[in-house]
């Protein structure tokens, strides 16, 4: 899965990656959690693309109460197109996610879970396979939300976790946005694991953990603990409503 990831890229970087009609003015951001603003890439009319912030955690348009839902931030990139919750979206409403690596926790035994910074081996931005979707409220207000597409993780990344985000590849990205020509079947097949040397794993300090540190420090490499993998929970995901909420 990915329940954390970050993005630090200049706006001007992530406008010329992702040949968007303007550049974002979100700040930079360290530990991106669930529920909190997302930059999203999405086509709004043919061949124009925008940034847009949306909620993290895909609300389904037929959702009657969200608060009974699961927190969809992810959805498994085989199975969406058959998923209630995500079929209109595989459908009509796929986005890119703009980010600079993500987080995951190492399972160890005896001890807490080992947290890594998963980041693109060159430095540069990625962009997450992701699908996006409109919800209204009881009273006419609209929230727009989206979800995270993983796959299997590749033979880089499987010692830490078994599941990674699907990266879309630039070459790919009119294919995927365009839901006017491209179905969601054509779309999903270029969805694999990422190649061998797209990331390197940093063993990082348990500082990413609280959703309210926010800050480069996070990132600072660290030995990783000793201990053998395990069956061990990772740190809640739960967001910090001291951090950026564009949804209060």
């Amino acid at each position: 899965m990915c329940g954390r990831y970050t993005l630090v890229a200049r706006p001007e970087e992530v406008q010329a990656l992702f040949d968007a009609l303007e550049a974002h003015q979100a700040p930079p951001r360290y530990n991106i959690a669930p529920s909190q603003p997302i930059l999203i890439v999405r086509e709004d009319q043919p061949g124009v693309r925008r940034l847009v912030l949306v909620r993290w955690g895909l609300i389904p348009g037929w959702a009657k109460d969200p608060s009974k839902l699961a927190n969809l931030i992810n959805a498994r990139s085989e199975t969406a197109i058959d998923k209630p919750s995500f079929r209109t979206a595989m459908r009509h409403k796929r986005c890119l996610i703009p980010a600079s690596g993500f987080y995951e926790w190492q399972k160890r035994k005896g001890t807490r879970s080992q947290p890594y910074l998963i980041r693109p081996s060159e430095g540069d931005l990625v962009a997450f396979a992701g699908i996006w979707e409109d919800w209204t409220d009881p009273d006419g207000g609209v929230i727009e939300t989206a979800a995270i597409l993983t796959t299997a993780a590749n033979a880089t990344l499987s010692p830490i976790h078994d599941r990674m985000p699907a990266v879309v590849q630039p070459e790919d990205f009119a294919l995927w946005l365009d839901t006017r020509s491209v179905d969601a079947k054509t779309a999903t097949s270029i969805l694999r694991p990422a190649p061998e040397d797209t990331f390197e794993a940093v063993a990082i300090g348990s500082r990413v953990n609280a959703v309210g540190q926010d800050d480069p420090g996070i990132q600072n490499p660290v030995d990783p603990v000793s201990s053998p993998p395990a069956d061990e929970p990772a740190p809640d995901s739960k967001p910090d409503k001291g951090q950026f909420d564009l949804f209060d």
